[in-house]
């Protein structure tokens, strides 16, 4: 078996900055003081109140809808390393707001393509300027499930605009879709108002991030790139995507464990605190190492996609195979240790199974990651991983 050669020289700390702890201490007060687990869960009542004021906050207070936007754009510049902080917690709290899908995934996308020079550069840096300002919400528009490496292409493109239905796309909430669709010269990009398109809601588990269909009818857009600069720059909205959902899983995983050891430490059955059983300390260690292995694997996937594209593809592959699994193992922990208050909708635990279940199948499923992470590494995959 021969592996590929290592990329060069760059060394990669996984070792928070003062930056990334300042951020990461900022935006936990703020979810603290306006993020409460109780309004999160009358989202599955019907209940919005929560979500349009706390992305305001962090969007324009704290001027995270623009933290991956360059600073000519009137963004703050900021890299991976530092949305990967700020999804952590935004895991953490199971935040209803769509910093993944606009901040993170729809931005980079856009900024793709500023080096393209293919693409409608004015469209482009109108579009960043407004998104990094809170003025305008974005998403692109594909499947939630969609693999980063073979996205599908369900609207085309005909004289009268833009005709097809995408379904199950998170972030409808959005006032700009970024719709990738087939036209005459192939593949391309496409900005449309949310005005243009029908939004149609969907089932989903997760309710702090809804799913809707969205049916085009001739909707009027503005074409933004064309050819293999939209593809590629799709590719890379769903790569970085991908590749920062695992930072989410750690900081949810993370939540789990810490609650259910709080819990254990006070709980009292048979004359004894929980914790002190042998078979519980075992559970709870094992649970440790994995919550830490997967909180590795994402940062080291931030800081790639931050500073060494060359091994981005491998760590995002790795992150992705890792976290959504140890998250769903976490909040699984966490239900069953707290006992019957676990399984009661007043524990917010089951936010947090919810939204671990629904991230382990969105942007590329772990089995799908793991063949990928084979191919990229010489190893033909085995039979799980086909």
């Amino acid at each position: 078996m021969t592996l590929p050669a290592c990329s060069g020289p760059v060394r990669l700390s996984l070792v928070e900055s003062d930056d990334e702890e300042a951020v990461r201490t900022v935006v936990r007060k703020l979810l603290a003081d306006r993020c409460a687990s109780d309004e999160v869960a009358a989202t599955y009542d019907g209940a919005h109140g929560v979500r349009e004021p706390l992305w305001r906050s962090l969007a324009a207070d704290l001027g995270l809808a623009g933290l991956l936007v360059p600073e000519e754009m009137g963004g703050a510049g900021a890299s991976a390393r530092e949305a990967g902080v700020v999804l952590e917690e935004l895991g953490s709290a199971v935040a209803p707001v769509p910093f993944l899908t606009s901040a993170v995934i729809a931005t980079t996308t856009l900024v793709h393509l500023m080096s393209a020079k293919s693409a409608d550069q004015n469209a482009v840096r109108d579009t960043l300027a407004a998104a990094a300002s809170g003025e305008s919400v974005l998403t692109l528009a594909v499947p939630w499930s969609t693999d980063p490496a073979d996205p599908a292409y369900a609207v085309r493109e005909e004289p009268d605009g833009l005709h097809g239905e995408v379904t199950l796309v998170a972030g409808t909430d959005a006032d700009t879709f970024l719709v990738p669709a087939l036209g005459a010269d192939g593949p391309g990009l496409w900005l449309v108002d949310r005005d243009a398109v029908q939004v149609t809601p969907e089932p989903a588990l997760d309710m702090t991030r809804p799913l809707a269909s969205v049916h085009l009818h001739g909707a009027a857009a503005r074409p933004v790139a064309r050819g293999p600069a939209a593809e590629d720059a799709v590719r890379a909205g769903l790569l970085t995507g991908a590749g920062l959902l695992a930072s989410e899983q750690v900081g949810l995983a993370h939540w789990c464990l810490t609650e259910t050891v709080s819990y254990l430490t006070v709980r009292r059955q048979f004359g004894r605190v929980v914790g002190g059983f042998q078979a519980i300390k075992h559970r709870l260690a094992d649970l440790y190492i994995a919550v830490e292995g997967a909180r590795a694997a994402a940062r080291y996937a931030a800081a790639t996609l931050a500073d060494d594209p060359a091994d981005v593809p491998v760590a995002v592959a790795v992150a992705a195979s890792v976290c959504g699994e140890v998250a769903v193992r976490a909040a699984e922990e966490c239900v069953q240790l707290h006992g019957g208050i676990g399984m009661t909708w007043e524990h917010p635990a089951h936010l947090r199974l919810k939204r671990a279940v629904a991230d382990q199948v969105a942007l590329g499923t772990p089995v799908r990651h793991r063949a990928r992470l084979g191919g990229l590494v010489g190893i033909v995959p085995d039979k799980e991983c086909r």
